[in-house]
């Protein structure tokens, strides 16, 4: 995954997102920064690579299909 390394530059979200309310997510150095795209005031989540590429495994395995819908 690359991403600009500028924090607050670069904010990405799912092209599944269709209402304009989503998590983006952008790089900062080594970590990844995560926010609500209907609060982009609000500091973000901070985590490393290593965390989020773990919860985006989890992710594509099915592990947190039972918090949608």
């Amino acid at each position: 995954m690359t991403a600009s390394k500028t924090p607050h530059n670069g904010w990405r979200r799912s092209s599944r997102c269709s209402d304009g309310t989503c998590l983006e997510a952008t790089r900062d150095g080594d970590d990844v920064l995560i926010r609500d795209s209907a609060q982009p005031a609000v500091p973000p989540l901070r985590c490393s690579t290593s965390e989020f590429g773990a919860f985006l495994a989890g992710a594509k395995a099915g592990e947190f299909d039972d918090l949608v819908g």
